[in-house]
Order: C-alpha cells, then structure tokens, then sequence
C-alpha cells in the first residue's frame, strides 16, 4: 500500500468518530430547543403577576424589537460562521449551548414570574412564527445575556473573540433591559448561571472539549 494511501486511511479513521460527535451535538442542540419552547409555554401559561424592579423604574420602555430579535439571530449566524470555519470545535460547543438551553429550561419552569407590564416589542404581520416562539413566560435567566457570556467563556483564550462575546453579553443585558423584556435579576444572575453550565460542560464533554482545544 502507498505512503499516500496509508495517511488517507489514517485520516478517516480519525474524521469518522468526529463526524459521529457533530451529528450527536447537533441533535442535542434540536433536542434543547424543543425542551425550551415546551418549557416556555409552560411558565407562560402558569406565569403569576408582575414583580417592581429597581432598574425596570429607573429605565424609560423603549422599542427594542429589531436588535432583541434580528439581532440576536445575526449573532446566531455568526457563531454558525464560526464553527463552519473549524468544524472540530462545533461538538463542545454545540454540546455547551445545549445544556445550557436545558439549564435555562429548568429555571424557567420553576419560576412563573409575569413580565413587565410595560414590554416594549412590537411584532409585526411577518413575524408570525416569531410570535408563537418569543414567549413572555421564558424570563429567569436571561438567554440573550447568558448565551453570549458562554460564547466568551469558550473563547476565553482568543481575545478579540473573547471581548467581542463579552460586550455583546452586556449590550443584550442593557436592551433586555431597556425593552422591560427581563427583570435586573434575570440579567444579572445569568453571569453566574452560565459560569456553572461551562465549567459542568468541561466536565460532562471531555472528548469534546479535547477536539476543541485542537487548532
């Protein structure tokens, strides 16, 4: 057998297990997804009264629809555009996002808070499928802080990634705030809530973590 044909056996061996670990991360990512609409019709339809909130008085409503909802789809796109460009570290990353979506799930099932009466967006007629998964009831914690804070903490070692994921946490903190769509506590507990869900993450997906940390 040629030297060539010995290195292309070699390489299949190892792409043959790393594209079982994508196809398995990309399920458990669908599979969070539909744990957290279920979750979020749940707490909608249990959902309480609404609770005063110190930030929530000080800050005026503002219509924040197109950054809360297109925004956050183009940073969707981005992080795609990231893991599309070095494959091996999309199964601990997608395996990340869906154990948080689970976590998140979890909190948001066992608090049943209403939302502001003051909620700032604005759906407009070709936002119809929009309407039916943005629920009012997925409050406690803040997805649009946490995801982007988690994006960081995998990042940590590349620093204009790092920082950029970091400000964008904030940023969505600030116009979840400003749109009344989150209470401070949500916003503010999620730092700390996504913290966990990484280093739980480090812990549950080694074989992932290791395909990650390969450049």
């Amino acid at each position: 057998m040629a030297k060539g044909d010995i290195n292309v056996t070699n390489e299949r061996k190892i792409d043959q297990p790393y594209k079982f670990l994508i196809l398995v991360s990309v399920f458990f990512v669908l599979g969070s997804l539909l744990i957290s609409y279920f979750a979020s019709v749940y707490a909608t339809k249990r959902a309480s009264n609404p609770v005063d909130d110190f930030f929530l008085n000080i800050l005026p409503a503002v219509d924040v629809t197109l950054i809360f909802i297109y925004g956050f789809i183009l940073f969707c796109v981005f992080i795609l555009f990231l893991v599309i460009r070095n494959p091996r570290k999309l199964p601990f990353i997608f395996k990340s996002i869906a154990l948080f979506v689970v976590i998140r799930s979890i909190f948001v099932m066992l608090t049943h808070t209403a939302p502001s009466p003051e909620v700032a967006v604005n759906y407009s007629s070709f936002d119809f499928i929009l309407r039916r998964i943005v629920l009012s009831g997925d409050l406690f914690f803040s997805g649009h802080t946490g995801f982007p804070f988690l994006m960081a903490l995998l990042y940590w070692n590349h620093r204009r990634l790092r920082v950029f994921f970091a400000a964008t946490a904030v940023f969505f903190g600030f116009i979840v705030l400003l749109g009344h769509l989150h209470y401070s506590i949500d916003v503010f507990s999620a730092f700390f809530i996504t913290y966990g869900i990484y280093r739980l993450s480090q812990k549950f997906f080694k074989k992932e973590l290791a395909l990650f940390k390969r450049e």
